[in-house]
C-alpha cells in the first residue's frame, strides 16, 4: 500500500496510527501541507480533492478521506463495533469530527503552528477558537463518565477525535480544564500498538 501523507497532518496521523495498530505495512509519498503547488500532478488521478491523505490499496485502487480510510481498515476487527447502534455511534463521532471538531482545531493549529504566515489569519483565529473550544466541551461533556467514544471501548472514533485533540496546544488550545479529556488523551496513548504523530 502506498500513502499520500503529511508528517504533520492529524488526518494522516489517523490513517499511521491504525494501521501501525493493525500491524499493516504501507510505504509514504510525503505531501507539503502548506505547498500545494503539485497537487494536481500528484494526486489529480486519485483522488479529485487532492487531499492527504490519500491511500493506494495493493490492487491499484485510490481511497481519500481519512475517516472513510479508518472505516475501511477497522471494519471486521474490534475497532468498529459489531452492533448496529454502536457501530452508528461510531460514524456519529466521526461525522462530529469532521464538522465540529476539525474545522477548529485543526485549522488554528495549522495557522500558527504550520503556515509561516499566522499574522494573515490573525482575525480569524477567534471565531475559530471559540468553535474548537464548543467541540471540546461537548467531547467533555461525553467522556465525563465514559472510558471512550463508543461502547466503552477503544474505536476508530476515538482515533478521529485523538488525532487533532492530542495536539491541541499546538494551536493554543488549553487543555487544563478538560479533566476527562486529558484522561482519555493518557488512555488512547495507552493502547497497544499506538504510534507518536511524529513516529
Amino acid at each position: 500500500m502506498l500513502l499520500y501523507n503529511s508528517a504533520v497532518s492529524g488526518n494522516c496521523y489517523k490513517v499511521r496510527l491504525l494501521l501501525a495498530q493493525l500491524g499493516l505495512p504501507y510505504e509514504t509519498v510525503d505531501v507539503s501541507v502548506v505547498d500545494r503547488s503539485n497537487r494536481q500532478q500528484l494526486l489529480g488521478d486519485l483522488n479529485p480533492a487532492l487531499r492527504v491523505p490519500t491511500l493506494v490499496l495493493d490492487d491499484g485502487r485510490p481511497l481519500g478521506e481519512s475517516n472513510a480510510i479508518l472505516w475501511y481498515f477497522g471494519e471486521g476487527t474490534d475497532f468498529v463495533p459489531g452492533d448496529r447502534y454502536e457501530r452508528a455511534r461510531t460514524l456519529q463521532w466521526m461525522f462530529f469530527e469532521q464538522y465540529s471538531h476539525e474545522p477548529y482545531l485543526a485549522v488554528v493549529r495549522f495557522w500558527l503552528a504550520y503556515s509561516g504566515t499566522p499574522e494573515k489569519f490573525a482575525d480569524k483565529i477567534p471565531a475559530r477558537m471559540k468553535g474548537g473550544y464548543a467541540a471540546l466541551d461537548a467531547m467533555e461533556q461525553h467522556l465525563a463518565e465514559r472510558s471512550f467514544f463508543v461502547g466503552e471501548r477503544y474505536t476508530i472514533a476515538d482515533i478521529a477525535l485523538y488525532a487533532y485533540t492530542h495536539v491541541a496546544h499546538e494551536g493554543e488550545f488549553d487543555l487544563d480544564p478538560y479533566a476527562a479529556i486529558r484522561a482519555w488523551l493518557e488512555r488512547v496513548a495507552a493502547q497497544s500498538g499506538h504510534v507518536a504523530i511524529d513516529a
